[in-house]
């Protein structure tokens, strides 16, 4: 990459919230396509309740120069990291960034096991998290043909 489509990762801030909430509708298009309706809580949350959830929050964002072009947040107890809602720029993913953000979550975790969850028809989720070490721990049978994916993996954390 050239140093101008350098992408740079920093922490999640509620001053993010605008571009995450336009970066996470774009990113879930593609799914509310696969599972045939865009009722799912990515694409239908608001600007208000995604910059009350960042007040909270913790993660990472991406940016390419000032384009905001990817986030992901996680949340973490004692036993678990839990990561949820990666979402890339349309045009950016497949490039590397979804890997960097689950790289620099679980790296800042000390958490001894992370989890995410995905749906059953997202093989390109299911691919990626897999070749970064996650493996299905759980299945949970959504009543309508698909199976939401919980999937976990070993930290490099020391037990507390």
């Amino acid at each position: 990459m050239s140093s101008e489509s350098e992408v740079v990762l920093s922490r999640i801030s509620p001053a993010d919230a605008g571009e995450v909430l336009t970066i996470q509708r774009a990113a879930f298009v593609s799914e509310a396509l696969i599972y045939g309706t865009a009722d799912m809580p990515p694409l239908t949350q608001t600007l208000d309740e995604m910059r009350a959830e960042l007040v909270d929050a913790n993660g990472w964002v991406a940016r390419s120069g000032t384009r905001l072009v990817g986030a992901i947040r996680v949340r973490e107890t004692d036993d678990l990291l839990l990561i949820g809602r990666i979402a890339i720029a349309p045009d950016m993913q497949r490039s590397g960034i979804g890997r960097e953000l689950l790289a620099a979550a679980e790296h800042g975790s000390l958490a001894p096991e992370a989890e995410l969850f995905t749906g059953s028809l997202s093989e390109a989720n299911v691919r990626l998290y897999e070749s970064c070490g996650y493996r299905i721990n759980e299945r949970v049978d959504q009543g309508d043909g698909t199976t939401q994916l919980f999937m976990r993996k070993r930290l490099g954390a020391a037990p507390r």
